[in-house]
């Protein structure tokens, strides 16, 4: 439970999930560090280090996480990994003598660090994949279905619902991919000491044994070494994962942002899920913010500075190793991967829930899409004999009249404007404008290519 009278993170309990935040709670870390040393035990008994009856003993007490204890000497040794190397040998009578024979704290801390990496990118995935089917669905739904697009927040030509949506699970599903590569990448430091050279293991069990031993802990810890490492496992890796991250939130930041656009009264095509009893505005009863959306965006920019961090974190580890990059992990990691925890939470809540006003959607055609059959007009009439130039100005001058009209609240008046145009009558027939100013002819490939899409995610994720 929170400490309600003293600071609390807001990822302490209002953002991110139970199991994300367990991820990175102070017990599991700690577990993991045993984990590791009952690992280095291990392989160090089969190298003869070891007895039998203190790997017992080890194994018997790995999960006895005492946090109260490891503060308590912590707050007179001022160094948290020996605190917890401290309490784990108070419980271990027979094994705790032999903890931590041969390693230095990052072979313990790094490759910890790298396993939970791995378990919280593995559940991002997860949340991820569950995201792009239920995309996948809205898809297919509206791939039909037309809108009006808008360039530089202007109306444009139509499009359909569904391409606007595959537009963001296109940028997702990339997201996936090379979110998926990094995963079957990470690779912890290995076990190699001070400086990388493992020369204290090389002194316990000789240096020509030194590839063996690495590998079997490898296999023990189901984790790959880096082959190359200095007293931590190269910061690059931060930045990459972070940076993935962060790419990840952008792509949720734009959907985001064009859903508050989107959700605005004057288009009020499409709104995020709203509550029977939710509160709008403490001033304002009518009110019917985009909270979530706004929640995402807020977090997501949040997390665009933090491979900034991760970048000078790789850049400045000076010579074999400074210190100057562990206060700031100890943050920006888990709060990078608690974000994109909330941000997939939230769009996953958002599109399953997606509210879609087709009244709102018709509006919008019946005022704005009358305007981009101009250019297929003049394209029809220029086929039949007319001068492209001549018809380019008449058109242009029934569209300024009609967006008068328009603009004062009135219905758009181009369709009719352009039959009674002689001009244009005597080269088109009034069924042919009536069918070139048919919004669902011209949408070109969208719905096909929106339709591929979601079929493309499920022939990957399911």
């Amino acid at each position: 439970m929170p400490e309600y009278n003293n600071y609390q993170s807001p990822f302490t309990w209002r953002y991110a999930s139970p199991e994300m935040r367990a991820l990175w709670s102070e017990e599991h870390k700690r577990l993991l560090w045993r984990q590791i040393w009952v690992a280095l035990a291990k392989a160090q008994s089969e190298f003869g280090l070891v007895t039998t009856d203190q790997l017992a003993d080890l194994e018997a007490h790995v999960a006895e996480i005492d946090v109260t204890r490891a503060l308590e000497i912590e707050s007179e040794i001022h160094h948290d990994l020996m605190a917890e190397l401290k309490t784990f040998a108070e419980q271990c009578p027979l094994g705790g003598g032999i903890l931590h024979l041969g390693a230095t704290s990052m072979d313990v801390e790094d490759n910890a660090d790298v396993l939970r990496l791995r378990e919280a990118l593995n559940l991002v995935l997860g949340r991820l994949k569950e995201l792009l089917l239920v995309f996948a669905q809205k898809i297919e739904s509206t791939a039909e279905l037309p809108v009006m697009a808008f360039t530089h927040i202007q109306p444009a030509e139509p499009t359909t619902l569904g391409y606007r949506l595959a537009s963001y699970a296109q940028d997702l599903l990339e997201d996936w991919i090379h979110s998926t590569a990094i995963y079957a990448n990470l690779r912890g430091k290995g076990f190699k000491g001070a400086v990388g050279t493992a020369a204290a293991y090389g002194d316990l069990i000789g240096v020509e044994q030194l590839e063996i031993f690495e590998a079997r802990l490898s296999q023990l810890l189901n984790l790959p070494f880096y082959p190359i490492a200095t007293q931590t496992y190269p910061r690059k890796q931060d930045f990459e994962i972070v940076s993935a991250l962060a790419g990840l939130g952008g792509s949720l930041y734009k959907l985001a942002f064009d859903l508050r656009l989107l959700q605005s009264p004057p288009i009020g095509e499409i709104s995020e899920p709203f509550g029977k009893k939710q509160v709008g505005s403490s001033a304002m009863p009518f009110k019917r913010n985009p909270i979530n959306a706004e929640k995402i965006d807020s977090l997501a920019r949040a997390l665009s500075v933090m491979p900034q961090i991760a970048w000078g974190n790789a850049a400045h580890s000076l010579l074999e190793r400074t210190l100057d990059d562990s206060a700031n992990r100890r943050t920006m990691l888990p709060e990078a991967f608690l974000i994109v925890d909330e941000l997939l939470k939230t769009a996953l809540r958002i599109i399953d829930g997606l509210n879609i006003h087709e009244a709102s959607i018709q509006k919008n055609l019946d005022a704005y899409a009358p305007f981009a059959a101009t250019e297929r007009i003049m394209m029809a009439a220029v086929k039949t004999g007319a001068d492209r130039q001549d018809m380019h100005e008449r058109l242009r001058e029934h569209a300024l009249a009609a967006w008068q009209d328009v603009q004062m609240g009135l219905p758009n008046p181009l369709k009719q404007r352009i039959k009674q145009d002689d001009s244009i009558s005597k080269m088109l027939s009034e069924e042919e404008i009536e069918k070139l100013f048919d919004v669902s002819s011209y949408v070109g490939s969208a719905p096909q290519r929106a339709r591929d899409l979601a079929s493309r995610i499920r022939n990957m994720l399911e």
